[in-house]
């Protein structure tokens, strides 16, 4: 038999590592003849559009390079599908191809609206009673907002590089001997993860970020105007991290004017713009030296300060959803349980893929102080497990290597 991996949604620097786990584990399996990789998703399917994974992976060193490599290598995509009791079309052409290949196992890497193809397809298979074919998701995403799971993979290494650039950030703002505000804007839709992992740094004797604002609570221009005179009496530079999906009290993104209003095919908004929002106004109001920087894509595709444990247990996880799939398990996620977290260790279990499909995991409100400004210390315990360990790059020509497909 042959089994099959796509991968979905958003990037990530770890996302690669799934894959490979999940090739590597069945390498090891002498009744799996072939892996295939999956060009773009379920597009990738659609299309039947699929690559030899043994024919690209040759060696050790090009296993570690699939390892170390951010970004999807096989593509992704943003398609939803409709529920089969709806149309049935697509998804008896899905299992058309698939059973064309031979390929009885189906691995999904992707988050939310990723699960949501899981649940669907899954769904579809169970109301057919069709057996031959498994269908498993294995999670991600740098936002870390998948339910149903401790963490997801690939947070871990965007919650590093958030928490690395701000402290580099904080270093160069503190050269200059006039007053300043800096406003870091981290992603994070719906949900604080990212810009909540700034908080790492203290470990490192900064008092900065000074203020941190999550979209799990009410913003006010207001009242962060407030915050930021308050913290300028105390501190020359003040360090401002924002998640770009604040909210005001009307429920809308406090950036609103500075977004384009579309969306995507699940819904969800294109964001940005929330720090330069708050460097105009700080820039009118309060009359200092102001800049944002927006971290942008660079939160997910920064590879060469990923995070040794994100990598090592995105890897473990591909691995064992070969395993699940092995013992008969369909229409299920992989999840991480913690079970503590110093030291740290976890567990590997599954979930009924439709309880993690469009949903979100939203940071705990209990681990922000009561002003909505800054978070408190069950966040570090949190996230420091998550960031530990380095990676070292392969390089070639000064620059790190890259596996492509």
């Amino acid at each position: 038999m042959n089994i099959a991996v796509a991968q979905s949604g958003g990037p990530t620097c770890a996302i690669n590592a799934s894959l490979a786990g999940v090739y590597s584990a069945a390498q090891r399996v002498k009744e799996i003849d072939r892996v295939y990789g999956v060009l773009n998703g379920i597009e990738g399917i659609l299309n039947d559009e699929m690559v030899d994974l043994s024919d690209k992976i040759t060696s050790d060193v090009s296993y570690q390079l699939l390892l170390r490599t951010p970004s999807a290598v096989l593509g992704s995509c943003r398609r939803k599908l409709p529920n089969h009791q709806e149309s049935t079309d697509i998804y008896e052409k899905i299992t058309e191809i698939l059973r064309k290949r031979d390929i009885r196992m189906f691995f999904y890497i992707g988050g939310n609206d990723s699960m949501d193809t899981v649940a669907k397809y899954s769904a579809y298979l169970n109301d057919n009673h069709i057996n031959d074919i498994i269908m498993i998701g294995i999670p991600k995403t740098i936002d870390n907002d998948l339910c149903e799971t401790d963490h997801s993979p690939g947070y871990g290494s965007a919650a590093k590089y958030v928490a690395a650039t701000v402290q580099e950030i904080t270093r160069d703002s503190n050269v200059y001997s006039i007053p300043s505000v800096t406003i870091i804007e981290t992603m994070g839709r719906h949900a604080g993860w990212l810009a909540a992992a700034s908080c790492c740094i203290r470990a490192n004797g900064e008092s900065a970020p000074h203020l941190i604002y999550l979209p799990e609570t009410i913003f006010s221009i207001g009242g962060f105007l407030s915050d930021v005179r308050n913290e300028m009496k105390k501190h020359r530079a003040v360090i401002v991290v924002v998640s770009e999906g604040v909210k005001t009290e009307e429920g809308k993104f406090a950036a609103e004017e500075y977004q384009s209003g579309q969306k995507d095919v699940f819904g969800h908004c294109y964001l940005s713009g929330i720090g330069k929002l708050l460097e105009k106004l700080v820039a009118e109001k309060i009359g200092c030296k102001v800049r944002s920087i927006e971290l942008n894509v660079m939160q997910r595709c920064s590879s060469h300060i990923a995070s040794l444990e994100d990598i090592q247990s995105s890897e473990a996880i591909g691995m064992a959803a070969l395993k699940a799939g092995l013992s008969g398990r369909s229409g299920c996620m992989m999840t991480f349980v913690r079970e503590s977290d110093m030291p740290y260790s976890y567990r590997i279990d599954t979930v009924d893929a439709a309880k993690a499909a469009n949903s979100e995991k939203f940071f705990p409100r209990e681990w922000i102080n009561e002003a909505g400004n800054n978070v408190l210390a069950p966040a570090y315990d949190y996230i420091m497990p998550l960031i530990q360990g380095e990676l070292h790059a392969i390089m070639k020509n000064g620059m790190p290597l890259n596996f492509v497909i």
